[in-house]
């Protein structure tokens, strides 16, 4: 049976991983993020896909792209919540700002598109949604308050969602990696640098070296994970928050 696939965050990094993990299934996906054009490219990597621009923390740009979403490939059936920002900061120096941002998108973000979901699963009586938090969501982190809060946030939501659609054939569950190679990454390990007097490659050891593994998680490792968790075999998989960190936590 095709699949219909929502996707936030869906033009790169693990979003476009986890499409093209769950392409052998013949599943078909509406990807979407901010930069419209880079989902559009996106989806043309895949025999059925659309990708729209979204603004996951606005309610009605959610609504507008689900019901566009529905009347391109029908209900939705499996949910990955992956769009986020990782923005720092020292919680003293922190704008208001800034602090709801991060909570809008990484949190407030997968409440509105979990909403939008979950009608056509419950009908369905079957259906996968899978959170993208992170190692941060499970322990803390200096400058990162924000985002911590968003991720434990995430995390309880998950735990508790799971709890609501437990016998209505839907699952709801959480991966927690720790840093991924993305470009978020890069761009983080410029910036490093760029403020201290460690080279990129120092910067970037910086960065895993919690990680007992000594190295990044990959993008394809993540979406290996969220592809079994959408599948039949993991449906006594539910409310798990399962970390992906090499041991980190």
């Amino acid at each position: 049976m095709s699949r219909h696939v929502f996707i936030t965050g869906g033009g790169t990094g693990i979003g476009l991983a986890t499409a093209r993990a769950l392409a052998p299934t013949g599943a078909k996906f509406t990807l979407v993020g901010r930069d419209g054009g880079r989902v559009a490219d996106a989806a043309q990597e895949f025999e059925t896909a659309h990708g729209i621009s979204c603004n996951v923390a606005d309610e009605a740009s959610v609504q507008s792209v689900f019901a566009a979403a529905r009347e391109r490939f029908g209900p939705i059936d499996i949910l990955i919540n992956n769009a986020g920002i990782t923005p720092s900061a020292p919680l003293h120096a922190m704008e208001l700002s800034l602090w709801n941002e991060v909570l809008a998108i990484n949190l407030t973000g997968v409440f509105l598109c979990s909403r939008a979901a979950l009608a056509d699963m419950y009908a369905a009586k079957w259906g996968r949604i899978v959170n993208v938090a992170s190692i941060a969501g499970l322990k803390g982190g200096p400058y990162i308050s924000a985002y911590c809060a968003s991720k434990h946030g995430m995390i309880g939501m998950t735990r508790a969602l799971a709890h609501e659609a437990a016998k209505r054939g839907v699952t709801v569950n959480a991966i927690c990696p720790g840093y991924v190679e993305t470009d978020i990454i890069t761009r983080a390990a410029e910036t490093i640098s760029s403020k201290t007097k460690l080279s990129e490659d120092e910067a970037r050891a910086m960065l895993y070296a919690g990680n007992p593994q000594g190295r990044f998680i990959t993008a394809d490792e993540v979406a290996s994970a969220i592809a079994w968790l959408c599948s039949d075999g993991a449906a006594a998989t539910n409310g798990a928050a399962i970390p992906m960190s090499g041991g980190e936590i």
